[in-house]
């Protein structure tokens, strides 16, 4: 008598353990990295990273943080309901030439606290010529 008074409170706070799970909130990006692909000095360098909370709990971003200045985030304060959606709008300084691979982490209270979004791109001067473009007849074809 007194096993199955144990085991029956055994199965019972198993059962109660299981249904007293904590909800939790779950972000999902509809992409983790944004390609700017190649583009003009001075061009507009605002991307737009969008998310859905796909948890059972309101969605707190706490802090997105840039890996230099040159990258500067903003993000939303309050919290983000379950089955809602998000921005995490991100301006890269296009003044800057060359090619450029910056992350930007996002920290939340989400299941996954930590996601690191990615931007990459080539920032180009159209108004200077490389030295890599090709002449018009090489200093070979010249001399002829």
């Amino acid at each position: 008598m007194m096993k199955k008074l144990v085991i029956l409170l055994f199965v019972g706070m198993i059962g109660f353990a299981v249904s007293a799970q904590e909800k939790v909130a779950k972000i999902k990006f509809e992409t983790e990295t944004i390609d700017y692909g190649t583009i003009e000095k001075g061009a507009n360098g605002v991307r737009v990273f969008e998310f859905t909370n796909i948890g059972d709990a309101p969605l707190v971003i706490t802090k997105v943080k840039s890996t230099c200045g040159c990258t500067v985030p903003s993000w939303p304060k309050e919290p983000v309901m379950p089955g809602e959606t998000g921005q995490i709008e991100v301006k890269y300084d296009t003044k800057r030439l060359d090619v450029f691979i910056k992350t930007i982490l996002v920290t939340s209270n989400a299941q996954r606290p930590s996601i690191a979004l990615k931007i990459k791109g080539n920032v180009i001067d159209s108004s200077k010529s490389s030295v890599l473009d090709k002449k018009s007849k090489s200093v070979l074809e010249q001399k002829q």
